[in-house]
């Protein structure tokens, strides 16, 4: 492919820019004009267009979509680097205003996140910005960087031990581990032994029902084990069925601390030691220099605060 003369690139708009990127993420033409707010026949006159200005067909038409042809791909970094600077330039200039800002800021989270993250910032935004709405996903880890790199997430809050480098991230607090349980399951609280903690039975929270969690592989390094006799794929369920059987459930202790006390339970320190974590707040980098962003996240410090 030759280089474009001024009078091609003068063709160029950033709707066509947007949708030949659109194609390269979803390789399918209705899933670009569901993102881009465009009718499918807008997605086909862009891509005629394209295909004139760069002379090659750049998509072809497969039974599992649409696949780049090797001029689209070595096109895709320099248009996204085009395209990625274009919005950083409208960013940094663009004013914005909590009390006028309108529309819906999606966020992905898991229950812990869900619990003691989400409260506070959904009244935050309510006092300050009326005209957003707060709409959660409850994404895993990969399912939720896979939805900011799609867009259907602006924020992602948890953990995660390794991002891509498109990922940028933001510590809000480290966060350790209690145990809850029915006061006689803990006699000794806020202490429970080695012994008697093993001796128990546990409620396990695993998004994927797994019966074996972190706890577990820290134990098999001692030596010991335990038995887990239900596991549960969210924290508030496993401290329901906690106060309603002699069971014990190990948890963050956020949330521990902050909804045990309405089950009637007693608290206790872990009697091994679990590896701490932090939570964080996520986002593409595209958006590094978003102003809506940029004051989501300061509202997620201000409810990690709460």
């Amino acid at each position: 492919m030759s280089e474009l003369r001024d009078s091609e690139i003068r063709r160029l708009d950033l709707t066509l820019l947007l949708v030949f990127l659109g194609l390269l993420r979803h390789r399918k033409a209705a899933s670009v004009a569901a993102e881009l707010g465009l009718t499918q026949s807008a997605i086909s006159q862009a891509l005629k267009r394209l295909r004139d200005i760069f002379g090659d067909e750049l998509f072809l038409r497969r039974p599992h979509g649409m696949e780049p042809t090797a001029t689209a791909l070595a096109l895709e970094a320099p248009i996204a680097r085009a395209v990625e600077a274009l919005r950083g330039a409208l960013g940094a200039a663009r004013r914005f205003d909590p009390a006028d800002a309108s529309g819906i800021v999606r966020i992905a989270a898991l229950d812990a996140e869900q619990a003691v993250l989400i409260p506070g910032l959904a009244a935050r935004l309510r006092e300050a910005a009326p005209g957003l709405r707060l709409s959660v996903q409850p994404l895993g880890r990969a399912e939720a960087v896979d939805a900011l790199a799609a867009g259907r997430a602006d924020l992602s809050l948890g953990f995660l031990w390794d991002t891509p480098d498109w990922i940028s991230g933001e510590r809000l607090f480290d966060e350790g581990f209690l145990v809850a349980g029915r006061p006689e399951v803990l006699p000794a609280a806020p202490r429970i032994s080695l012994d008697a903690y093993c001796a128990a039975d546990h409620v396990l929270v695993s998004p994927g029902a797994d019966l074996r969690g972190i706890v577990d592989r820290r134990l098999a390094e001692m030596g010991l084990e335990r038995r887990v006799v239900l596991g549960l794929p969210a924290f508030l369920p496993a401290l329901a069925a906690v106060a309603a059987a002699p069971a014990i459930v190990t948890l963050p202790a956020r949330v521990a601390r902050a909804f045990a006390p309405g089950f009637g339970l007693a608290l206790a320190e872990p009697p091994l030691e679990i590896r701490r974590f932090p939570v964080s707040v996520f986002w593409h980098r595209r958006n590094d220099a978003d102003p809506q962003t940029e004051w989501l996240r300061s509202q997620a410090r201000l409810a990690a605060g709460d």
